[in-house]
């Protein structure tokens, strides 16, 4: 017998910080085998920015409907959250770097390895909760209700709702 599922159903922290783990580095791995491949039909820094743009609307929709199950797609709003996150860890990454060739002039590819690495890993560790805790918090949305300011004084019949 098949269920419908009506409501999404809540993913606890680490299911789906495994599901973000292989989300994202799935799509982290497919992007780096597409930059290069269109990087044959335009500027490396041209593709690595439409890969780019591409990977973070996938990841945010396999986010929203698979990492935090949210039961449905991201829209406008979280995707803008979600490139403004992406953004953060790009940042923090190239600040590694420039601080990694600040102190040593000319590092080792393996310092440089590391290093990225290593930002990266504290950068998605942030984007993920980022992500958990604001982009894709489960709230419930209350509704304000109207009230309607009640006279002071006597009542009268035509005052009152009766039931029948």
């Amino acid at each position: 017998m098949e269920t419908q599922r009506t409501e999404a159903e809540p993913v606890g922290p680490l299911a789906s910080f495994v599901r973000f783990v292989v989300c994202g580095g799935g799509v982290g791995v497919l992007s780096s085998a597409a930059v290069p491949l269109l990087a044959l039909l335009m500027p490396w820094a041209a593709a690595n920015a439409v890969i780019t743009v591409a990977s973070t609307i996938l990841c945010t929709e396999l986010h929203a409907l698979f990492t935090f199950g949210t039961g449905r797609r991201a829209g406008l709003r979280r995707h803008l959250q979600s490139a403004g996150s992406a953004t953060a860890a790009y940042v923090v990454t190239c600040a590694a770097m420039f601080v990694l060739h600040s102190v040593q002039s000319s590092p080792s590819l393996v310092w440089e390895q590391a290093v990225y690495l290593g930002a990266s890993g504290l950068a998605g560790i942030g984007r993920f909760l980022v992500l958990r805790l604001f982009v894709f918090a489960d709230r419930k949305e209350t509704k304000a209700v109207a009230v309607r300011p009640v006279r002071v004084g006597r009542l009268h019949h035509g005052d009152l709702l009766l039931a029948r």
